[in-house]
């Protein structure tokens, strides 16, 4: 069974931002060893690139382009992966991780205030 866990880069000491890779920690700490023979699709678990806006508190959430863009000069997913698996830290990933899209915070919901639902007036109380 693999055995998961993630490599945090923090570009700027003082930005909350962290940009995550979920790797195979066995492949990545030899490939991050020197063994670079290692095909990269046996050291990650995608090429996915995730950023949290709040530290290692924060929700997870797939990063844009443009933040791709802003922090790592390319959009590019592997040369993206690449920087943080050579500059980041690794860390051991838990259960309680939570992953999101940032598409999941436009998702179409529809919420009613308690005024329109009142059908008049909602005086002082």
């Amino acid at each position: 069974m693999k055995d998961f866990k993630k490599v945090v880069y923090k570009y700027d000491s003082q930005s909350l931002d962290e940009f995550q890779v979920i790797v195979n920690g066995d492949e990545y700490e030899k490939w991050i060893k020197g063994d670079k023979t290692i095909p990269l699709t046996d050291v990650v678990d995608s090429f996915d690139v995730f950023i949290t806006g709040q530290g290692k508190e924060g929700l997870m959430g797939r990063a844009s382009k443009q933040q791709l863009e802003n922090v790592f000069g390319t959009s590019k997913s592997t040369d993206v992966i690449l920087q943080i698996l050579e500059k980041g830290q690794l860390i051991a990933s838990s259960v309680k991780d939570r992953f999101s899209t940032t598409n999941d915070s436009k998702a179409n919901h529809n919420i009613r205030s308690a005024g329109s639902m009142s059908g008049g007036g909602h005086g002082g109380r």
